[in-house]
């Protein structure tokens, strides 16, 4: 991570001396503590000076840096019958603009057929329940037909029942297919890329098709028959879709026993380039690739060839990220630096290969998660996966990252924002925050402050992290020239932190999250300012009221949290235009 972005003493002697003498012209000395019980000075009880340069931004992010992915597994369990849910779109709507990657583990297993709903393409399901669920799913979709505009529908209870025990049987099928590294085929019918489409375009979100890369002939060179299906129906639909080609590549021999290498990939690439020209729609598509997993040796030297070999006709260099396995069992291992930081070390070696072959070509990281397998129960779907998916956002802005796109909005597995019964789950919460208060332009934040020197041979790293953008355009409650600091606070300690220099003495919108209930940090629910989150009905939010911190007030933020403190009326010069 960069030093600039952390919080261990940083900058130079006289910047900080310029913020001491801030202080002192405020009344605030140091002296040395006193016996008897006297009250400290401010200076020994604050832990870190925090200022910000509002000149000029460090990086320009794109306007949907915060995206979100969808796995094609959702075809199989049968939920994306139900993605026309007026809740689900609404949820979805709450966190646009961005854009939504079709894709995943299961991309290169699917298969177009145009064709309209046919039982058999649905997988299998109880006998108890399976016919008259397939006919209520067939009566719906008529009934969505009929509709103009934007196709939304209220799901009976029994119907979302029968569905949630179908989905429960069907997910450990998938959980064995992706422990197991064998996947059988996924089959898109034309009604289920309707739907997906439905979805996505009600909810304001650009749709990102990730194709089928392992349909190969007979001499390894890619088979392009499913693809252009799928392309010339979009097209005649006139469906605004961007386009990838594979998911992780680099495991294909892992996955399907047939590998792919780097020069193959990138003729595979400038074929789909040239197939989406000979589509007259979409001769002007995005391309987006080649979506590498985290880039170890292989998958390094992956993407490196590709870049060598042609890959410059992607639009922007996509690769992926987890966190760690689905084995971790301890909510302790979401708050460890270490694997905090593994993050900027990746990041760090892809901007690396794309620089020296493409030194202008955007990278953006898909299908990032806390945990990979679809997370742990209880773990990556609770408050305290948080914390890796802010130091997500956070790193990933600091590094330029164009877009991050979150695995998965919805869906099986323990990963996604919104769980099966169409509720939000906290890191839901933290994203739509996020999305309202934090704009696609970085500041670089500067933090002085009291810290322990560090014993012979240990390193200490940081558990207090601060990032720092513009206010968010979009939100029309702060005038441009605010900024929004976000912080995450890994301590078991409440920490003080002291605004200065530029930031001094001006008035703070503080939007504080905790975890709500008993759980603690297992808690599938969350605070704001002390006030539970909850939805109040299928299409509206509840009020995200900030508490206003007067001028001159400390942050005090509470051990393992999360806060967003707007800066109002700052009229910072790097967020004016």
């Amino acid at each position: 991570m960069p030093r600039q972005f952390l919080c261990p003493v940083f900058g130079s002697s006289l910047w900080l001396a310029l913020i001491l003498q801030s202080l002192i012209s405020s009344a605030v000395t140091y002296r040395r503590p006193v016996s008897g019980g006297k009250r400290q000075s401010f200076l020994e009880r604050t832990l870190i000076l925090l200022d910000v340069n509002t000149r000029s931004p460090v990086k320009v992010l794109n306007d949907n840096f915060l995206s979100l992915q969808l796995d094609p597994s959702i075809i199989k369990d049968g939920w994306l019958d139900f993605l026309s849910s007026k809740r689900l779109v609404t949820l979805a709507r709450g966190l646009s603009p961005a854009y939504l990657r079709f894709g995943g583990k299961r991309t290169d297993f699917l298969q177009f057929h145009n064709l309209k709903n046919l039982a058999k393409f649905r997988g299998p399901g109880p006998d108890y329940y399976l016919k008259n669920y397939e006919d209520d799913i067939v009566r719906s979709d008529f009934a969505l037909d009929k509709q103009k505009g934007c196709k939304l529908a209220s799901h009976p209870d029994m119907m979302l029942e029968l569905q949630r025990e179908k989905a429960a049987q069907m997910q450990q099928v998938l959980l064995k297919e992706q422990l197991s590294n064998i996947y059988s085929d996924v089959t898109l019918t034309a009604r289920s890329l309707d739907k997906l489409y439905n979805f996505a375009d009600c909810a304001g979100l650009h749709l990102i098709f990730g194709l089928n890369a392992l349909h190969r002939n007979p001499d390894n060179s890619w088979n392009t028959s499913s693809a252009l299906s799928l392309l010339k129906y979009s097209a005649g639909k006139k469906y605004n879709i961007s386009w990838e080609l594979g998911n992780e590549p680099n495991s294909y021999r892992t996955m399907a026993a047939r590998s792919v290498n780097s020069s193959r990939l990138a003729q595979d690439y400038s074929l789909l380039r040239t197939l989406l020209q000979s589509v007259r729609f979409y001769s002007r598509a995005n391309l987006y690739g080649p979506n590498i997993g985290r880039p170890h040796k292989n998958a390094n030297l992956l993407l490196d060839g590709f870049m060598k070999n042609g890959g410059s006709v992607v639009d922007a260099v996509t690769w992926q990220h987890y966190y760690i396995d689905r084995r971790v069992t301890k909510v302790e291992d979401f708050l460890k630096t270490r694997l905090l930081d593994t993050l900027s070390e990746q990041i760090t070696k892809v901007l690396k290969v794309v620089q020296t072959h493409a030194p202008e070509k955007r990278v953006w990281l898909g299908g990032v998660g806390p945990a990979w397998a679809g997370g742990t129960n209880n773990l990556s779907d609770t408050f305290a996966a948080g914390f890796l998916w802010l130091n997500t956002l956070g790193i990933a802005a600091a590094h330029g990252i164009d877009v991050v796109l979150r695995h998965s909005f919805f869906d099986y597995g323990y990963n996604h924002l919104v769980d099966q019964h169409f509720n939000p789950l906290p890191d839901y919460w933290l994203s739509l925050l996020f999305k309202r208060l934090v704009g696609p332009r970085v500041l670089a934040v500067h933090v002085a402050g009291l810290q322990r020197k560090p014993r012979p041979g240990r390193v200490i790293r940081d558990k207090l992290r601060i990032y720092a953008h513009c206010t968010s355009f979009h939100n029309h409650d702060y005038v441009r020239g605010s900024i929004t600091i976000y912080i995450i606070n890994l301590h078991r300690s409440r920490k003080k932190i002291k605004l200065a220099g530029t930031l001094r003495n001006k008035t703070v919108h503080q939007y504080l999250l905790q975890p709500f209930g008993t759980d603690g940090l297992h808690s599938m629910s969350v605070q704001l300012n002390g006030e539970p989150l909850r939805m109040v009905d299928n299409e509206t939010f509840p009020e995200l009221k900030p508490r206003t911190l007067r001028a001159g007030r400390t942050i005090a933020m509470p051990p393992v949290s999360i806060g967003f403190y707007v800066i109002k009326n700052i009229n910072a010069y790097a967020c004016r235009r």
